[in-house]
């Protein structure tokens, strides 16, 4: 029996339920991140039903501090564990306002450090030969080859998520001013515009793209191979596969978005304009890319400076 199969009390069901609710209609949660919350939450309510609760008030600090015990015990990463304890703390939090407890016990409750990991990017040079090795696979090879050339422009041309990038719908294309209605974290709509490549690689797309059409196809720009909406998994492989043949590091879809940011703010964009394109909520997490041009500037300072590195 998997954790999210474990049996849970009715009150600890009910409570889970109107959580889910209000994630999706009051917080205006995407399903991908509601769905987390609540397994993140239900491991909580399935251990604590284990334990012989079966009522709101008895989630306590201890039995918090328990099951992030067994979590660690188990061999969760981290990184897990952190998550798991803040989808917990979101939980308790909304407990409380609503009434359903009289106090947080998650106020105090510690979750691991994770250590801040810098994101990988390409320099502008391996970016440049990714789009062209895409550029040269897409001539003559089919709509399916045009296609993934025009997914690696746009992740990388604009910035966007994968989920963005598989949302996009006809409409959402404004041929005039180059520019395409995102819907991003939250619901949240945006505008980026797109370059000259971007443009070519989409216009050759839209010509292949009736190639993929079936009766049944959406409005999706982005198309399967039977003619449904791209999943945000199959644009992954994508990406997966053209790095490995441009003999690149490993590279998921983020990291073209990691990638397009970096290169933006050290060609000179303003730190707010980059986190308008990103869809960034807070600017602190667009901050994250400043430190990964220092980086990049330390090690070309002590590649190529004479006094870089003195014996």
């Amino acid at each position: 029996m998997t954790a999210e199969q474990a049996p849970i009390a009715p009150d600890f069901q009910r409570a889970r339920e109107s959580f889910e609710r209000h994630l999706l209609f009051e917080r205006n949660r995407s399903e991908h991140t509601v769905r987390a919350y609540i397994a993140d939450v239900g491991q909580l309510l399935a251990f604590a039903t284990a334990h012989g609760c079966d009522h709101l008030a008895q989630l306590d600090l201890a039995l918090l501090r328990d099951w992030l015990g067994e979590q660690h015990a188990s061999g969760h990463a981290r990184s897990t564990i952190a998550r798991r304890a803040a989808s917990v703390r979101a939980f308790t939090a909304w407990c409380e306002r609503t009434g359903a407890i009289d106090s947080d016990p998650s106020r105090r409750l510690k979750s691991p450090r994770v250590p801040s990991r810098l994101p990988v990017v390409l320099d502008s040079h391996e970016a440049q030969a990714l789009m062209e090795l895409a550029g040269a696979q897409s001539d003559g090879q089919g709509p399916v080859a045009v296609r993934d050339h025009a997914i690696l422009e746009l992740l990388y041309g604009t910035g966007m998520r994968v989920s963005e990038l598989c949302l996009l719908d006809l409409p959402d294309i404004e041929w005039q001013s180059r520019s395409l209605r995102l819907m991003g974290k939250g619901r949240k709509q945006r505008v980026v515009p797109y370059g000259l490549p971007a443009e070519r690689a989409l216009a050759a797309w839209m010509a292949e793209r009736e190639a993929l059409v079936t009766p049944v196809s959406p409005a999706a720009v982005f198309l399967g191979v039977r003619g449904q909406r791209l999943d945000p998994r199959a644009a992954r492989t994508v990406v997966g596969r053209l790095t490995a043949q441009a003999q690149l590091p490993h590279l998921a879809p983020h990291g073209l978005r990691h990638s397009a940011a970096t290169h933006v703010l050290e060609g000179g964009a303003d730190l707010r304009a980059v986190q308008e394109l990103l869809g960034h909520a807070s600017l602190a997490t667009t901050q994250r890319y400043t430190h990964v041009s220092v980086e990049r500037l330390r090690a070309a300072f002590d590649q190529a400076h004479p006094r870089a590195v003195l014996d």
